[in-house]
């Protein structure tokens, strides 16, 4: 099957080529992000590739859809970036990767918070530049604080398996209680009450509707001071103005980003020889208890395999007419 690649970096190319060489599709990559500009880039493909910075919009789709395009494939779990709704009304089938690895994303989660909690960002700097001083890197024990986990689906379980084994107490939200969560001693209760009591609280939720500024001044308030907050799930999931100006006051002691309300200009590129024009992000740089990493959480050797793997068997699936388990539907997703 002839398959546009887009947002493709050399990585994307290794691994799928890699899982590609039993079934000899025809991969061409693309570097420039799929929206409405570049959607033409896809004429004559019956199947497009897209990454968490992709826009299929109902433009887009539309535009898709007239040219040939019949099939969308996801080489990630979220699905936020495509109009499902549009996609069903051009005859398009979406499907996804739902699960790659969710130990990479819990892991990458967890080595956050210890390393705002310890201070290892700015240890490493003071070091580097002779300054061996203990000032400023004051830090807690994890043992015993009380973690917030929202979202207990496959990553939010393996955080809470990890932390677990820090001697965490921890508090969960999800409409849908995990067994495997309840059975460590996880204890599911409100949102209030989790603002309320957690120390730490990370996010493991996706991009919804109800989850669009999740975290917002009303959330923000009911937390304890000088809360650690780590998103490593969608960017919009946080309302990003308002954790600056709890930044500010001390609310927020300590901010976690694996992930930005606007990453799509800014992650994934190398920008270093630029000005960045994002003030709202520039102004989070400026924190010394704010640690952002690129949208990372994913990027491990297992993890890119994996989503690799099931990329291609998604595209194979659909070829040959079999069941499509990975299928992404608006009347299963949207209810």
């Amino acid at each position: 099957m002839k398959v546009a690649v887009f947002s493709a970096k050399p990585y994307d190319e290794h691994f799928l080529e890699q899982e590609n060489s039993e079934f000899d599709h025809q991969l061409v990559f693309f570097k420039a992000h799929l929206s409405p500009q570049t959607a033409a880039l896809a004429a004559g493909y019956p199947a497009v590739c897209l990454f968490v910075g992709d826009v299929a919009n109902a433009e887009v789709i539309k535009t898709l859809a007239e040219s040939g395009t019949r099939l969308i494939v996801l080489r990630c779990a979220g699905f936020n970036n495509v109009d499902l709704l549009a996609a069903e009304k051009n005859s398009i089938t979406v499907l996804r990767v739902p699960a790659y690895s969710p130990h990479a994303v819990a892991e990458h989660a967890v080595g956050l918070m210890l390393a705002l909690n310890r201070k290892l960002h700015r240890a490493y700097n003071h070091t580097r530049e002779g300054n061996f001083s203990l000032d400023g890197l004051l830090g807690f024990d994890m043992y015993g604080r009380t973690v917030g986990i929202i979202g207990t689906g496959m990553i939010g379980s393996v955080v809470a398996e990890i932390l677990n084994g820090f001697g965490c107490r921890l508090l969960a939200f999800d409409k849908y209680p995990n067994p495997a969560c309840e059975a460590l001693g996880v204890e599911y209760v409100s949102l209030s009450d989790l603002y309320q009591q957690s120390d730490i609280i990370t996010l493991h939720c996706p991009l919804l509707p109800e989850t669009h500024h999740l975290i917002d001044d009303q959330a923000l308030a009911s937390m304890k001071d000088g809360v650690m907050i780590i998103n490593t799930s969608r960017g919009a999931v946080v309302d990003t103005r308002a954790v600056i100006e709890a930044l500010k006051t001390g609310k927020v002691g300590n901010l976690g980003l694996d992930v930005y309300e606007e990453e799509a200009d800014l992650f994934f590129e190398d920008l270093s020889d630029r000005i960045i024009q994002d003030d709202v992000f520039a102004r989070l740089l400026t924190f010394p208890n704010v640690i952002i990493t690129s949208h990372e959480g994913f990027f491990t050797r297992d993890a890119l395999t994996n989503i690799a793997r099931t990329t291609i068997g998604n595209i194979s699936a659909f070829e040959s007419h079999t069941a499509l388990s990975n299928q992404v539907t608006a009347e299963k997703h949207l209810a």
